[in-house]
């Protein structure tokens, strides 16, 4: 039986070369045709300088909560706590600030509490997975939801609404001030996605993530600590989350008990439709950045074309089941490339060396 014919190898690497070129940078490109689509179908109110301003502006804070969920999912996990966090952290620290004692604490320190409170959240996460043995989706839905009977039993309900003096200035403005003529929390997404690409792609932390999601067995075998390790991404989700949190506070300045689970489904969208891009078939921060890009500018398309209120979770949730589809279709391409280029699946390799009287290979 003769051997099927292989491709030759300049034919091959210009097709990986093709593929290649199309799962990093595909996304991008989707994204900047968005934008010259919208820019001509409205072209006087989409290429504008407050169009841009406020995509950066209303999309920081699922940008953030999107980044937040990219680092438990890097080892294979799923924080589905992220929106009710957010919501409980919002409260807390609007609640603090406004009835936490005689005149309210000092807005600085609620902060803090919040997010290492956030922190702390997460670590339970972790350890509820890690060493009570609970499936992440199990876990962090039921220490979800305790968390949004803990917003209601503060809130008691109703809303939080600061006495006739209002907020702080000085909080307020973590959300509306401006640097360099754009709105502040961009540049918080920007730096946020700066450590995290710095933690995940160049510390050994971030690739012991990416090892323990790829294959836990092998990960225990060669000495990482695999529960301490997944323990600690839950903890750093929990303290995105409360960041998050804060930055929605200074956003609504009002306490709404059920505001966060509107976040949950666009943070995972941008997580799963960015682990697509930049670095196909892995969770990676740049790649949520830009997945979250593409939604912002989809999304302030349509809102601008007049879209009634349902066309927002209609296009979050077909591009998640996009998102999906690409990256298990980025994922077999993978496999079916890799065995193009070692001559073919490991069993129809032993299967043709037997046929012509060889041992295996």
């Amino acid at each position: 039986m003769s051997p099927a014919p292989s491709p030759s190898p300049r034919r091959f690497r210009a097709g990986r070369l093709h593929g290649h070129f199309i799962g990093t940078y595909g996304l991008l490109a989707l994204t900047v045709l968005l934008f010259l689509v919208f820019s001509l179908v409205l072209p006087g109110t989409f290429p504008t300088r407050d169009t841009v301003s406020s995509i950066l502006s209303n999309q920081s804070i699922p940008a953030v909560l999107a980044l937040g969920a990219t680092i438990p999912i890097a080892s294979g996990k799923f924080d589905l706590s992220i929106g009710y966090g957010l919501g409980l952290a919002h409260v807390l620290v609007l609640y603090l600030i406004v009835d936490g004692g005689w005149r309210g604490w000092p807005w600085p320190l609620a902060c803090l509490v919040v997010v290492l409170g956030g922190t702390l959240a997460g670590a339970v996460n972790g350890v509820l997975v890690e060493f009570a043995r609970i499936d992440s989706f199990i876990a962090t839905l039921g220490t979800g939801s305790m968390m949004y009977a803990v917003t209601g039993w503060i809130t008691d309900g109703s809303r939080i609404v600061p006495g006739p003096d209002g907020l702080p200035a000085a909080f307020t403005g973590l959300y509306d001030a401006r640097f360099l003529g754009l709105p502040v929390p961009a540049f918080y997404v920007l730096g946020l996605v700066v450590v995290l690409w710095v933690v995940l792609e160049r510390l050994p932390f971030g690739r012991y993530l990416y090892v323990i999601g790829s294959n836990p067995r092998a990960a225990e075998i060669i000495g990482i600590p695999t529960h301490r390790y997944c323990v600690y991404a839950f903890a750093g989700s929990g303290t995105v989350v409360g960041f998050a949190g804060v930055l929605l506070a200074a956003q609504q300045q009002i306490g709404n008990p059920s505001v966060g689970l509107d976040y949950l489904l666009p943070a995972f969208v941008g997580v799963l439709l960015g682990s697509t891009a930049i670095k196909p078939g892995r969770a990676n921060a740049l790649g949520t950045l830009v997945a979250v890009t593409v939604l912002a500018v989809g999304l302030a398309g349509i809102g601008q074309l007049g879209a009634d209120f349902w066309a927002t979770p209609l296009f979050n949730g077909g591009t998640l089941l996009i998102a999906v589809g690409l990256a298990g279709y980025s994922a077999r391409r993978r496999l079916r490339t890799d065995a193009t280029a070692t001559g073919g699946p490991p069993a129809q390799r032993r299967t043709a060396a037997a046929e012509d009287g060889g041992g295996a290979p």
